[in-house]
């Protein structure tokens, strides 16, 4: 008599089936978990997502006029969905060092308010920027809960960056941008002509974003995809034709390597400038153009433009207005004012504008384009320390976290380099300010939080 014996067949039999439901349990709950986060975090993401909106109106360089974009009201609606949270816990909802470091701004702003000479006219100075430097970071650090709260804003930036870039690159290949030396291929996404910056500002945010998370995360596919994405935004940061940009997010990125890794550093730096080289030099993508504008940096003294000959009479208007009024400046809202008597000669009436589907326009200049001249002309000195004081704390808790976690810390210090050194060739103003506002946010969680080590 024969007993049959049964082999079993490789990848069946009770266990591996009961392996594949538990696997397929377990991508269902990270489905469910990462649905639930967004709904969490929908507040913020909206205020991301309709940045897309194209056009957007908004105030003036400087905040000094215009219309809010629908950016702006989804982050008035992000300030009381979270205000409607804290009362409903009834819990303390920021540390004392948190509720110092976000709210030393209001200190400068009401007092420069107080002193303007017209009060009155420096209210929606007051609001703009308790909106900006106060309100939503606030809100935006009590919303994110963990890491994974921190990873879903940062990949939403990364996703507007990437979505904004493309829409740049098509604008340069197919002639749709704003006008650049006679051209209209300077590539500005949705944001238009009357604001050149915000493309180039969105995309810097996402690829300092995506090389932190790049140079930060211990997982493979994390790492590579952000690696990719970094790679992505490359072009159309070039083709934005933003000095101010190109330099913050080169010493941003700098910054980050250095705190990853001297070896790390010099691979990504060969590889980054290999890339550059394939896309400019050997693909011929703007080569002639970006050339040109890279030189032009170095030319600031020899043979300045006429966009670089505005900017240092602003500078120094500026100046002399803080020299006037050196406690409190001249009061928000209150550098156009007195922009002409304070500025030379050498000042043009305005900005050329035109392309992206707007016709030619004067756009005037309403700010000095330097984020800490303009609160010293406004503000004062007193002003300045209290902003300023607040984005240094912000960077210095950042540093000092940097043990708890490499990802979430090289995004913040990243994006907070990003924005103190940028601020030396801008300042708010634009549909894309509000986005400053969710990024400082992002980084005062990991500053301010309480946080586990990874």
């Amino acid at each position: 008599m024969t007993t049959a014996v049964t082999v079993p067949v490789p990848g069946t039999g009770p266990d591996v089936r009961e392996r594949e439901v538990r696997e397929g349990d377990a991508r269902k709950r990270d489905v469910r978990e990462w649905a639930r986060r967004a709904w969490a975090l929908s507040p913020v993401l909206a205020v991301i997502a309709l940045l897309l909106v194209p056009g957007g109106g908004g105030g003036a360089q400087g905040g000094t006029g215009g219309t809010g974009t629908v950016a702006d009201a989804a982050s008035g609606l992000l300030v009381l969905v979270c205000l409607v949270r804290v009362l409903r816990n009834g819990a303390r909802p920021l540390t004392r060092t948190a509720a110092v470091v976000l709210g030393l701004p209001v200190l400068g702003v009401c007092l420069a308010a107080i002193t303007s000479h017209d009060p009155g006219a420096s209210l929606p100075g007051v609001a703009r920027y308790l909106q900006i430097f106060v309100l939503v970071p606030a809100a935006v650090l009590l919303t994110i809960r963990d890491r994974r709260d921190f990873a879903v804003v940062a990949w939403a930036l990364v996703v507007l960056a990437l979505l904004q870039g493309a829409v740049g690159v098509v604008q340069f290949l197919t002639g749709t941008g704003a006008s650049y030396q006679g051209e209209d291929v300077r590539a500005v996404g949705t944001f238009g002509a009357t604001d050149v910056m915000g493309m180039a500002t969105v995309v810097s945010y996402g690829l300092v974003v995506a090389a932190g998370l790049a140079l930060g995360t211990r997982r493979g596919r994390v790492r590579t995809a952000a690696m990719v994405c970094a790679g992505l935004l490359l072009l159309p940061l070039v083709l934005s034709f933003s000095r101010g940009s190109w330099i913050a997010t080169v010493l941003a990125c700098g910054i980050q390597l250095v705190l990853s890794g001297p070896r790390r550093a010099a691979r990504v730096a060969l590889a980054a400038g290999a890339l550059a080289v394939v896309l400019v030099g050997g693909l011929g993508i703007g080569s002639t153009m970006v050339k040109e504008r890279v030189a032009s940096i170095t030319q600031v003294t020899a043979a300045p433009d006429q966009s670089v000959t505005d900017r240092y009479t602003m500078w120094a208007a500026a100046g002399r207005m803080w020299r006037a009024e050196p406690l409190t400046g001249v009061g928000l809202k209150g550098f156009p004012a007195y922009r002409d008597s304070h500025a030379s000669l050498a000042l043009s009436s305005g900005s050329d504008t035109a392309g992206a589907g707007a016709g030619f326009a004067r756009q005037p200049l309403l700010s000095p384009h330097n984020m800490y001249l303009l609160v010293l002309s406004e503000q004062g000195l007193i002003g300045l320390l209290a902003l300023a004081g607040s984005w240094t704390a912000l960077l210095v808790a950042a540093l000092r976290r940097r043990r708890l976690g490499a990802d979430c810390a090289l995004v913040a210090i990243g994006v907070l380099s990003w924005q103190l050194i940028d601020f030396l060739y801008a300042d708010i103003g634009g549909p894309s300010t509000v986005l400053m506002s969710v990024v400082l946010g992002l980084a005062a969680w990991w500053s301010l939080a309480e946080v586990r080590r990874a």
